[in-house]
């Protein structure tokens, strides 16, 4: 995936109020059952991130079905009424274009998990006693 900012910088202020305003809308929009799909309705969906391209025009959620499992039907379904939620979102918004919604699975619950797990190893713990213990990493 290309870096959508100019410059190694991070997203623009405007960049983040839109996509935490698409993010809730998008959350409650999903909550109520707004979308008239039973298969997607029936698949309770956390959104944990929108991010946005510097145009405005694109617009990535990272969306988990609630408990983590039946992912790909949810990111189907999602997929498939992609051009409703658009227009649901678009009537909160006040910008010039709606901006294209794309979904992908957010994988952030499953990267702290892992860290967590190779935290909780005896070697890792090991490592990490020494280091407080006033240990200097320089040595090795």
């Amino acid at each position: 995936m290309s870096n959508r900012f100019p410059t190694g910088l991070g997203p623009s202020q405007r960049q983040l109020r839109v996509a935490e305003l698409i993010r809730r809308t998008l959350s409650d929009v999903l909550a109520r059952g707004d979308i008239h799909d039973p298969e997607l309705n029936r698949i309770p969906i956390t959104v944990g991130e929108v991010r946005i391209s510097p145009d405005l025009k694109i617009a990535t959620a990272f969306v988990l079905p609630l408990g983590g499992e039946g992912r790909d039907v949810a990111l189907l379904a999602l997929r498939r009424n992609r051009a409703e939620l658009r227009r649901s979102v678009s009537k909160v918004l006040t910008l010039k274009f709606a901006p294209e919604i794309r979904f992908e699975l957010d994988e952030t619950f499953d990267r702290m998990d892992e860290t967590r797990r190779l935290l909780s190893q005896d070697q890792v713990k090991q490592d990490v006693a020494r280091t407080d213990d006033g240990e200097d990493d320089a040595q090795t």
